[in-house]
């Protein structure tokens, strides 16, 4: 690819240029991966390191109680990880309709009601006992010192951790361990975690057996008791991640790559398709057309997605039906170019989240996302190991007449999940890793980061910096205030309800790219880091 290197858009960043490279939102978690690299460890090794140390370096985002997805090239062959959490058997429609009365349409937004089964650690485990090459334990070590050592908070971090602890603050164990203070922390304030350090060292030293069954699982387990929760150690040990083969669309002589449903990954696929039959090329980059044309575009995946998606055993239309290039073709002509609609889902039957990513130079390519979901996840705190628990539990629809009946909570079943690592490949070999966090901002922020550099030749970190709009809701979106005035008041004038938004921290998601360069070994990789939260990439 030859990408222009000049940079159109304000940046605080440059493309870094290296053999063996770790991109994420937080310094030393990148430092982390780093370490690994240096001490003769490859991708994985790095990204799971980093992984453990972004749980601690940005809490507001994730932590040990995560859930985690994973596509990875081994230098051969792609692979995908589906480490999302399962709902404890107690949970039935019944059971929140019990609780919580007969007209509840989902699960609590926090509180332990809200959690399933955490799966990032066993990802962790998973991915080093298959791909890595340094011992598991070592791979802990940088997070239990920063979390012993403990880190001056950052300024977009610090941001979101003041405006989640009014709602979380009287949660169980969340003053404990994050207002130390008897309040949210000041910009370079020192953030210590030492719960977090033993819960961390029980992981490392059992490979993560402490925490699917063992001490860590009976902890949870009682202080879910304690709080009303109905999580079991029993839960935990029953839990394993899948590894799944990811699905694929082709788009301009590449093929993006997602995980299956679960997630939500296959709507950048469906827009891309719809995409596909438009020459976007053609239309001024940061032009109103250009722009109008894909937010329609994501709306047809969204409305489809929503429906549709669920666990895959659940789902009543087939992952191949929804790609269909056919049916696409078929959405795509719904698209005005000229007005924005608020669009249906069709009949595909025939008859706020961390991303990372390292790559080195023998080849591997890893993809990696993490989340609790919502700010701090469920706001639940194990004290005695550390543990601040997801709230994918909110995900599951209680009513079997919602929207999407597939979604409908259940013993053991996995909710419909927002976050999504991404891949590129070219005639079977790879090109990119890279990811956007942040909610239903993900597939968006997929599709509009790879148009930019398939269809306008602009590098990572150009598309990166590049201002996004986000798709809410019927025909709202928000935009980011860089965006061309110009195209803000043409997007209006077509029927976009639009809102201008400043605070990039979850509305417009936040990327790490890593684009192999050649061969790894001699051109080495391009990577780009995201300036609206506070990591890098770096390498060597």
């Amino acid at each position: 690819m030859n990408f222009d290197f000049a940079s159109p858009y304000a940046s605080t960043r440059l493309p870094v240029f290296a053999r063996n490279v770790v991109s994420t939102s937080h310094p030393l978690a990148a430092q982390a991966g780093l370490r690994m690299l240096y001490a003769g460890g490859n991708a994985v090794d790095a990204a799971v390191a980093a992984a453990a140390a972004m749980t601690i370096c940005e809490p507001v985002s994730n932590g040990l109680g995560s859930d985690a997805f994973c596509i990875l090239w081994d230098g051969q062959t792609l692979h995908g990880l589906n480490a999302s959490g399962r709902a404890p058997a107690a949970w039935t429609p019944e059971y929140f309709r019990r609780k919580y009365g007969q007209d509840v349409a989902a699960p609590p937004k926090r509180g332990f009601d809200a959690v399933t089964v955490p799966g990032a650690v066993s990802s962790w485990v998973a991915l080093s006992e298959r791909f890595g090459k340094l011992p598991f334990a070592d791979l802990m070590q940088p997070a239990i010192e920063i979390a012993e050592r403990g880190y001056l908070v950052p300024v977009v971090v610090r941001q979101k951790w003041a405006a989640a602890t009014p709602e979380l603050q009287s949660l169980p164990g969340f003053a404990q361990s994050f207002m130390p203070w008897g309040r949210a922390p000041d910009v370079g304030e020192l953030f210590q975690f030492k719960a977090a350090a033993r819960g961390l060292r029980a992981i490392a030293g059992s490979r993560g057996q402490a925490f699917y069954g063992g001490e860590i699982a009976q902890a949870i387990e009682r202080f879910a008791t304690t709080h009303g929760g109905s999580l079991k150690a029993s839960d935990f040990a029953a839990y394993q991640p899948e590894w799944v083969t990811p699905i694929a669309k082709d788009y301009r002589g590449y093929a993006l790559h997602e995980i299956p449903p679960n997630g939500q990954g296959i709507a950048a696929l469906i827009a891309l398709g719809i995409l596909d039959t438009f020459d976007v090329a053609s239309l001024p980059v940061d032009g109103v057309d250009s722009q109008h044309l894909q937010i329609e575009a994501m709306k047809l995946a969204f409305a489809d997605v929503y429906r549709y998606v669920a666990e895959p055993a659940s789902m009543d239309v087939s992952v191949e039906q929804m790609l269909d290039d056919a049916y696409l073709a078929s959405r795509a002509k719904l698209i005005d170019l000229k007005k924005a609609q608020d669009f249906g889902a069709g009949n595909p039957v025939k008859g706020g989240t961390i991303y990372l990513t390292a790559a080195d130079e023998n080849g591997m390519m890893v993809s990696f996302i993490q989340s609790n979901y919502m700010g701090f996840g469920s706001g639940c705190v194990e004290p005695t190991f550390g543990i601040s628990l997801q709230n994918r539990g909110h995900g599951f629809s209680v009513d079997a007449k919602a929207a999407n009946p597939a979604n409908l909570v259940a013993p053991g079943k996995r909710p419909f999940h927002t976050i999504i690592p991404a891949f590129l490949t070219k005639d079977g070999q790879p090109v990119m890793s890279y990811g956007v966090m942040g909610a239903n901002m993900q597939p968006q922020g997929h599709m509009q980061t790879l148009v930019r550099m398939l269809d306008y030749g602009q590098n990572p970190q150009a598309a990166c910096d590049a201002p996004r709009w986000r798709y809410n809701a019927g025909l709202e979106i928000n935009v980011e205030a860089a965006l061309d005035a110009r195209t803000v008041q043409g997007l209006a004038e077509r029927g976009h309800r639009v809102e201008v938004i400043n605070d990039s921290y979850q509305d417009f998601g936040a990327g790490q790219f890593i684009w192999r360069a050649g061969d790894p070994m001699v051109e080495g990789y391009v990577a780009a880091s995201d300036a609206r939260r506070d990591g890098q990439a770096v390498g060597f």
